[in-house]
C-alpha cells in the first residue's frame, strides 16, 4: 500500500523522451476519453468560465495551455466558446514533439495553434488573457511548481487556472482498476495511478501558492478527485 502523506516524485513513463509516436497517440486518445467520462473537461470549462465571468462584456479571449498534450482541453473550450458567441484564440504549448505532432495533425483541432517548446522559453508579444494547465502540474517538483505559478501569473493578463489531481487512496485504486480493465495503453496503465500519487492535497496548494506570493485565488475540490485552482492577476506580488 503506497503512502499518500506526501507527493512522490517518481517519474511517469510519459516523462521520457523516447516514447514512439503511436504509443503517444493512443495515450492521448485514452486521456481524452478519461477526461470526458470522469469530468475533467467539465472542470477545465468551469475554470475558463469563472475567469470570463469577471469581465462579462468581453467577447474576445486568448488562452494558452501549458502541457497541452493532444489538444483535447483546448478543443472543448473552443467548442463551448463558439456556442457562446465568443471570439477565441487558442495556443497549446508542449515540450514533447510527439504530442505536438499528434495535436497539430488532428483535423478536429482546427483553429488551434500549437507550439513545441518548454513553456519557460516562451516569450509572448502580447500576454494571453488566460493561461491554464490540466493534469500538468503533478509532473513537477514543488520548487518547479512555485516557479510555474509565478510564471503563469506574470504571463496572463486576466488570470490563470489549474485542473489537477487530488492525492487520495480511493482515487488511486479506482483509476488503477479502471485502466487495468479498459485501457489498451501501457502508458495509461502505468501513469494514471502513479499520477494520483504525484497529485495534491489542499494544504499542498495553499503552501505552494503562498510561497509563490499569490493570495487572491480559489481552491475548489471537484469530482472526480480533482482540484480547480483559479487565480487573478492583480494579486501577483513577487516578480520572476
Amino acid at each position: 500500500m503506497p503512502s499518500f502523506r506526501q507527493r512522490t516524485y517518481e517519474k511517469e513513463l510519459l516523462d521520457r523522451d523516447d516514447i514512439p509516436f503511436e504509443d503517444i497517440k493512443q495515450n492521448m486518445q485514452e486521456l481524452d476519453l478519461i477526461n470526458a467520462r470522469l469530468g475533467g473537461h467539465a472542470i477545465t470549462l468551469s475554470g475558463f468560465k469563472s475567469l470570463t465571468r469577471r469581465e462579462p462584456g468581453r467577447r474576445q479571449w486568448h488562452l494558452a495551455e501549458l502541457g497541452c498534450g493532444g489538444g483535447d482541453n483546448l478543443r472543448v473550450i473552443r467548442d463551448w466558446a463558439h456556442s457562446a458567441s465568443l471570439q477565441i484564440r487558442l495556443t497549446g504549448i508542449d515540450i514533447n514533439p510527439e504530442c505536438i505532432s499528434y495535436a497539430s495533425g488532428e483535423q478536429k483541432n482546427h483553429g488551434i495553434s500549437f507550439i513545441r517548446s518548454d513553456y519557460r522559453d516562451i516569450t509572448f508579444g502580447e500576454k494571453p488573457d488566460i493561461v491554464f494547465s490540466s493534469l500538468f502540474c503533478h509532473h513537477f517538483t514543488d520548487e518547479e511548481l512555485v516557479y510555474m505559478l509565478r510564471w503563469m501569473k506574470a504571463n496572463s493578463s486576466s488570470g490563470f487556472f489549474i485542473n489537477d489531481l487530488h492525492r487520495h487512496p480511493l482515487a488511486y485504486h479506482s483509476i488503477a482498476l479502471l485502466t487495468r480493465l479498459f485501457s489498451r495503453s501501457y502508458l495509461v496503465k502505468n501513469d494514471a495511478p502513479l499520477s494520483v500519487r504525484r497529485g495534491f492535497k489542499k494544504n499542498d496548494w495553499r503552501r505552494l501558492l503562498s510561497t509563490a506570493g499569490i493570495s487572491d485565488y480559489s481552491c475548489r475540490w471537484r469530482w472526480a478527485f480533482r482540484w480547480l485552482i483559479t487565480c487573478y492577476s492583480h494579486a501577483y506580488t513577487k516578480p520572476l
